[in-house]
């Protein structure tokens, strides 16, 4: 016996309220076309997508009244597609919004058809999905950006191996003069510190990404910071016969910081701003202080920042285009960096500009050191004037860093083993019994680690002084240094006078 009919209109009304309250919290409208009026009813959810009232129906011709232009004629052509051939309607478009950024809306359909296949309408469903899109477009826009790094990153990694390769060449030349074969070597030098800093920078921006970047603080004035940072710049400043122009207050400011990581990030906003203005610009460096917080500002009169820019100024990877051909764009991290160094000292930095090619203006404010927060000075300690003669094994596959390092370490006066294989190691330990070891932790045969591991376990490898070498520095590469038995980590390219101080500290041979 079938139930009343009462009872059918109120589980189909049931059902009704349930399937509206589920469109709703899926932000979801429903709509319906009628083919014999050609006007389409709205639900009051999909009414309000467009900014209609949904009491009457609305042609189709209204309906792409409100949506953009450039995909108004592609909803058209594939709502009449999707009905001549039988097939779903699936489209994405923006709806205008008044001075408002657009909203991004699915609309989804199928046709109703009768029994001899003419078309009486199409019904279907339309949803909010701006979230999604703009979610979409980040993470599009990251994936340029980080293409865009990476491919710079290349340049700039590649930039400094042009003139090593040529200065190589030079002093290897028979016909090279002693002057010119000192010039190789100077710039040899120099191209290398480069390709050192640049990786100094990923390393920071890395460490303060991840919260384990650690600042050596003391008391320090703001002006020599700022001088550090000025003689730093001031190559960059100077190659483009910029005006620069410094004022600081009178009295003496006093900060808690880390004095180089501060001057890091003030040479970093000169440089940018001696890169990106024209030559014979100008560039202010000014400081006031106030109610315990010193305001630093560096201003210039360069490429300036468009409006559009300002969000993402200070994310990674950003870069400021111009519409002038500049060619000395950096990796996009250094305004990362400074922000990241900036606010690990407590303070906060923002960047200021009236627009494109009107100059710009960035602001750093940090607390002043007070009464307080008064701090030991750190003491320095004096390097050992002379080093003590070692028996050292040096462990790499790399043949060109191995023999490197062993010949400064020989010029220093002390006994180097080399060997490139993990097991070859392992037997040089055995027969030359060093006192100091550099281990490379990628090698064929064994690995750093494997080595340390076996060289702690004999007994006379309890004393040895070991050095990992490598050219991964994370924290987790780190820890399981300690954790195989090294005693320092040095991450690649490392400082000859890091490793020739710490072996001026160890205990000599035999002791």
């Amino acid at each position: 016996m079938s139930a009343p009919l009462s009872a059918n209109e109120d589980r189909l009304r049931d059902i009704a309220h349930r399937l509206q309250l589920a469109m709703s919290a899926g932000e979801m409208g429903d709509w319906v076309w009628d083919a014999n009026t050609g006007l389409m009813s709205l639900s009051p959810r999909a009414a309000e997508f467009f900014g209609m009232s949904p009491d009457a129906p609305v042609s189709r011709e209204q309906l792409r009244g409100r949506v953009l232009p450039e995909d108004a004629v592609r909803t058209r052509l594939d709502f009449d597609r999707a009905l001549l051939e039988h097939t779903d309607y699936r489209v994405e478009f923006r709806i205008l919004r008044g001075r408002g950024a657009p909203l991004w809306v699915s609309a989804m359909g199928r046709g109703v058809y009768a029994d001899n296949g003419n078309v009486m309408g199409m019904i279907g469903i339309i949803q909010d999905v701006t979230r999604q899109k703009l979610a979409e477009e980040a993470l599009l826009e990251s994936d340029r950006r980080k293409d865009e790094f990476l491919a710079t990153l290349a340049h700039e990694l590649r930039n400094p191996l042009a003139p090593i390769r040529q200065a190589v060449v030079i002093a290897q030349s028979p016909n090279a003069t002693d002057a010119q074969r000192d010039w190789c070597h100077e710039v040899i030098s120099r191209q290398v510190q480069n390709m050192a800093l640049l990786l100094d920078d990923l390393l920071d921006i890395s460490r303060i990404t991840r919260g384990t970047l650690a600042l050596r603080m003391q008391a320090t004035d703001l002006t020599s910071i700022v001088e550090a940072a000025v003689e730093t710049a001031r190559p960059a400043i100077d190659a483009k016969r910029h005006v620069l122009t410094v004022q600081l207050p009178a009295e003496r400011v006093e900060l808690a910081a880390d004095p180089m990581r501060l001057a890091q990030v003030l040479s970093n906003l000169l440089t940018n701003a001696a890169k990106y203005t024209d030559p014979d610009g100008r560039i202010g460096v000014s400081a006031t202080s106030r109610d315990g917080v010193v305001t630093l500002s560096v201003t210039d009169t360069g490429i300036g920042i468009p409006p559009h820019a300002m969000g993402s100024l200070f994310g990674m990877f950003s870069q400021v285009k111009s519409g002038k051909d500049r060619s000395e764009g950096g990796l996009g991290i250094g305004l990362a960096l400074a922000k990241g160094l900036v606010e690990l000292h407590g303070g906060s930095i923002e960047a200021q500009s009236a627009g494109t090619e009107r100059g710009s203006e960035f602001i750093i404010r940090l607390p002043i050191r007070t009464q307080q927060m008064r701090l030991a000075e750190q003491p320095i300690r004096p390097a050992a004037e002379i080093a003590l003669r070692r028996r050292v094994l040096i462990a790499d596959d790399n043949r060109d860093a191995a023999e490197s390092l062993a010949m400064l370490l020989q010029m220093e006066g002390h006994e180097v083993t080399v060997v490139h294989d993990g097991r070859e190691a392992v037997t040089a330990f055995e027969k030359t019994r060093p006192d100091t070891a550099l281990l490379d932790i990628g090698m064929p045969g064994l690995n750093g680690y494997e080595i340390a591991r076996l060289i702690r376990r004999a007994p006379h490898g309890r004393d040895i002084t070991l050095i990992a070498v490598t050219g991964w520095g994370q924290d987790n590469d780190k820890a399981q240094a300690t954790e195989a038995g090294f005693n320092h980590h040095f991450t690649k390219p490392v400082e000859p006078d890091a490793i020739t101080a710490l072996l001026a500290r160890g205990p000599a041979p035999g002791k």
